[in-house]
């Protein structure tokens, strides 16, 4: 049994933050997940990040002692997720000396609070090992700090000097970085009492031993990766994930046992009608982070955080198949998440906002994830599960492993390429066909702006023809050959005939094929567009795209949905002239479902 005070997790964080404000230190609150002044990174990922600016010098208001709590965001290890000790989201606990202290007093106080019984956290030393940077071109080798380690009783056989990659820590390629020196903690039922470097790393493999905390020495600055010089003031950015230090107070040996954890894993017990453990972890992990995310103003989307937060959902939603929960239960899940949460963070107590976010996403990706499953059990290529069923590359290779399969990633990407080249993407359009950007709501209207030149040409006549388009996720923006105003019959007839095809639930499929051979099928090219010897085409409502039978054929690049039924209804909100024989049409979409 390990032997360490027994404490919650709203236990440790109060201990935690008490410690160092009897030390000076100013409670700052967390910052938004969302990043202020650093374009370089999506997501904060550590406790150091909103504080750039002091550590480069800026004095703070607080002063030059904080500690804080900081809500972070990684992602480069979701594939390790389901693990020990992987999470995508998680807590940092920071102290931090802006020019103030500098080595000794934040090894000595690291060093006290988590072996004091009375201040601290009262863990067993014996079973505390050290890790320090071990030098090279940038820095020497930080034999000060384990000297300090030693005056405090940790015998040397318990200190390990580790290279760069291990022991020296920055937020991005850019700014303060500086050496480290890192707290592992034994886990095991019994002390391993390891002895030599060799078995540390051994362990650490093992995940027997686990990093609960380090110190960062910020005296260097470095640009685009380089270490470039010191910086005005020496800093010290501690830092300690909450997850981990409560495995070890918690006398735990995996972090989804610890309190942060329990409800919403046994809420995932009750929805669950098949037992998998890594499953159910990943289920908790992606949407604890998804609800965190969600309630910093991120949504869904194709693009930057909106992407990633669709991919942790997507990611959710498959391994929530695996355990057989019933479709919505994700946003049972995230209830849970809110109830532990919503009295430290009170921006995540937005119920509604949560549900409807999380409860949309799952509800359409699982009808996007059925239709593309039953592709990908016929051998289709990942190139069009990608562009078609909106799967990602990660999804398709998790997909294809599960079969002991592999993906041709140079491949994937060159069609990528060509995908991109047949789209026209220009310097001076960021993207094709009159679209002003790739969301959700956007690829809807984009859809169905091909459904409204379709159902102008039926009920006009097959003499119409595009003169220009723009597409925002507002609205949708068709400008068409015509010579006089359009009567109220004839634009309700359009509007009955595009709410027609949207509720047949008609696949929407891309061909590559010859130009000359696409001409021949009758497909729409954009007004003004040049095309090459090769095009691509997409087809609504022809299940075998290419035959000519389809309701629409047009030359376009993408990306649309892959089932009208994803559409919502169609709206013409106003027909005007805008030149001599050409009108314009703009129509919205209304009560549409998510794309996923």
């Amino acid at each position: 049994m390990l032997e360490s005070l027994i404490m919650d997790s709203a236990q440790i964080r109060e201990r935690f933050l008490k410690f160092f404000e009897v030390r000076g230190h100013k409670i700052v609150p967390s910052s938004s997940l969302v990043p202020e002044n650093d374009p370089s990174v999506l997501f904060t990922t550590a406790g150091m990040q909103p504080l750039i600016p002091y550590l480069l010098g800026t004095p703070h208001p607080a002063g030059k002692r904080l500690v804080n709590i900081q809500k972070c965001v990684r992602t480069q290890d979701i594939e390790e997720v389901g693990d020990s000790t992987h999470d995508t989201f998680f807590e940092m606990l920071g102290n931090w000396s802006l020019g103030d202290y500098f080595k000794k007093e934040a090894i000595e106080w690291s060093w006290q609070l988590l072996i004091d019984k009375t201040e601290g956290f009262g863990l067993d030393p014996a079973r505390l090992y050290v890790t320090c940077f071990e030098g090279n071109t940038d820095a020497p080798r930080d034999e000060e700090s384990a000297e300090i380690w030693k005056s405090l009783g940790v015998p040397a056989n318990h200190i390990y000097f580790l290279p760069a990659k291990n022991n020296w820590w920055s937020a991005g390629p850019n700014g303060p970085c500086g050496p480290d020196t890192e707290m592992f903690y034994d886990l095991a039922s019994e002390p391993q009492n390891l002895k030599t470097k060799e078995a540390y790393l051994i362990a650490d493999e093992k995940q027997t031993v686990v990093e609960i905390w380090n110190d960062v020495f910020m005296e260097y600055e470095q640009r685009d990766g380089k270490v470039i010089g010191k910086l005005k003031q020496k800093n010290v950015d501690t830092g300690s994930g909450l997850e981990r230090l409560t495995m070890a107070l918690q006398g735990k040996n995996n972090i989804f046992e610890t309190d942060l954890f329990s409800n919403i894993i046994e809420t995932i017990n009750q929805l669950a009608t098949k037992d998998d453990l890594k499953a159910k972890r990943i289920v908790a992990d992606h949407i604890r982070t998804a609800v965190f995310i969600i309630t910093d103003g991120v949504t869904p989307s194709n693009t930057g955080r909106g992407y990633i937060l669709r991919r942790l959902i997507r990611r959710a939603v498959r391994y929530a198949d695996k355990l057989e929960m019933k479709p919505g239960s994700l946003v049972n899940v995230a209830a849970a998440v809110v109830c532990k949460y919503a009295k430290v963070y009170p921006e995540v107590d937005k119920h509604l906002m949560v549900e409807k976010e999380i409860g949309q996403e799952e509800q359409k990706f699982r009808e996007t994830l059925e239709r593309g499953l039953k592709e990908f059990e016929k051998g289709i290529d990942p190139f069009i599960l990608f562009t078609s069923y909106g799967f990602p590359l990660e999804l398709i290779k998790e997909l294809a492993q599960e079969k002991g399969q592999l993906v041709d990633e140079n491949d994937f990407q060159k069609k990528m390429a060509d995908h991109q080249s047949l789209s026209r993407t220009g310097a001076e359009q960021k993207f094709a066909g009159g679209l002003a950007d790739h969301e959700p709501a956007t690829i809807k209207l984009h859809t169905a702006h091909h459904l409204l030149l379709a159902a102008l040409k039926q009920v006009l006549g097959p003499e119409v023809k595009q003169k220009g388009s723009n597409i925002t996720q507002e609205r949708l923006r068709l400008d068409f050959s015509w010579p006089e105003k359009m009567t109220e019959e004839q634009k309700k007839r359009v509007e009955e005939i595009v709410n027609q095809k949207i509720g047949e639930n008609l696949p929407v499929k891309r061909q590559e094929m010859a130009k000359s051979e696409a001409e021949k099928l009758g497909a729409e090219m954009e007004f003004g567009a040049k095309y090459g010897d090769a095009v691509s085409v997409y087809f609504i409502g022809d299940p075998d795209a290419g035959s000519g039978q389809a309701f629409s054929k047009e030359f376009c690049g993408g990306p649309h949905v892959a089932n009208t039924s994803e559409l919502g209804t169609f709206k013409i909100l106003k027909e005007e002239a805008v030149a001599a024989g050409v009108r314009r049409i703009k129509a919205v979409l209304t009560n549409p479902p998510t794309l996923c």
